[in-house]
């Protein structure tokens, strides 16, 4: 039996995900090719983006996608405005920085919301910006970005809002036909529950098909990727076959649950445990309810000599748990994450176990 991944990704996968990738496929057969085409078109219809958004997929992690967003959609003349509230806004920055485009940033603390008139008070002092990048759950700290409402301002401003949707695609709200936005990237290891090794960008037609010449990288020239698929259907260089397969597995599954709207519905209940359980142990959430996205958990690490995380990890993984460190900057904190292929009767044994190791490890939680 596999241990419980308590993490952002990559996830605890359905038995019949796993399954799929036993068998080896021919890059070039027919039948891989139109698993791929299937792949790409279930992504768009996820965004109700039927007829105006391509789907490019790349291979590699989530960071592979963004970054391939970032340097393939932008121009060299571009100035990006980038909303800043933890580590994956930090390195949207960094790509910027890397890909030579220049950008300015809006940081506010891991822990808070950016405000919507500050926002428009940047965008309004520099009129020469072209771009708007947004985290909509990030996964540092787990919090819920309001993406509607940034999103109604940057098109009400004419910029183009780029969606770093990796901890949200699948699990939380993304319908073209409500938030405007010229790309989003994301990944199958996430809310989609598929295993790592591919990222995808949803792009408006019109933004694809004027991204010629951007990109820094000829691998992750998302436009010249998107020529090649646009051509014959098929990936310019070898493609992870298996985790392909594996995630038109788990999309079928996603469906069969309900969509975007099933699949919330399991995570919100699986973080209402989980929230509910670690407050009855005496542990502190960093959050409150109305910013924490149902993905991943913060809890501050208790004050008290008896409290070491790597103990307390440790002894949750030989209880067949895995945890995730914090990553906050302004607190000693862990992770607890609840998405993956787990339900209420996982989240009930993750209380236990953690319940058993404050007794064994005589943590006292002030």
């Amino acid at each position: 039996m596999d241990k419980k991944l308590l993490t952002p990704g990559p996830l605890t996968t359905s038995m019949t995900t796993k399954e799929a990738m036993l068998h080896d496929w021919g890059s070039r057969d027919q039948k891989f090719i139109d698993l791929n085409h299937s792949i790409r078109e279930s992504l768009v219809k996820l965004i109700d983006g039927e007829n105006n958004y391509q789907c490019v997929p790349m291979q590699g992690s989530g960071t592979f996608a963004v970054e391939s967003m970032v340097g393939s959609l932008t121009s060299k003349d571009a100035k990006i405005l980038i909303l800043i509230n933890g580590a994956y806004g930090h390195r949207m920055k960094k790509m910027c920085d890397y890909v030579g485009r220049e950008c300015i940033a809006y940081e506010v603390a891991e822990h808070e919301q950016h405000d919507l008139d500050e926002i428009e008070n940047i965008i309004d002092s520099n009129t020469d910006l072209t771009h708007v990048f947004a985290v909509y759950c990030e996964t540092t700290s787990g919090i819920l970005n309001p993406i509607q409402k940034i999103s109604d301002l940057v098109a009400k401003k004419n910029l183009s809002l780029f969606i770093d949707a990796m901890s949200a695609f699948g699990a939380l709200p993304l319908s073209s036909k409500t938030i405007v936005f010229d790309a989003v990237a994301a990944s199958s290891n996430k809310c989609l529950e598929g295993v790592p090794g591919v990222g995808f960008i949803l792009v408006k037609n019109n933004i694809i098909e004027k991204a010629k010449g951007n990109a820094h990288s000829l691998s992750l020239d998302l436009y010249d990727q998107w020529q090649a698929m646009k051509k014959n259907k098929q990936w310019r260089f070898t493609p992870p076959t298996h985790v392909l397969a594996a995630f038109q597995q788990a999309i079928n599954e996603h469906s069969k649950e309900g969509g975007v709207e099933g699949r919330h519905k399991r995570y919100s209940n699986n973080c209402k445990i989980i929230c509910d359980g670690m407050k009855e142990i005496g542990f502190k959430q960093l959050l409150s309810n109305e910013l924490q996205a149902p993905i991943i958990i913060t809890f501050m690490q208790p004050q008290n000599s008896n409290f070491n995380f790597e103990e307390f990890y440790d002894a949750l993984s030989n209880k067949d748990f895995l945890i995730y460190p914090g990553k906050l900057t302004v607190a000693d904190t862990f992770r607890i994450g609840c998405i993956g292929n787990l339900d209420d009767n996982d989240m009930h044994d993750t209380i236990k176990a953690i319940k058993e190791v404050v007794n064994e490890l005589q943590i006292k939680i002030n």
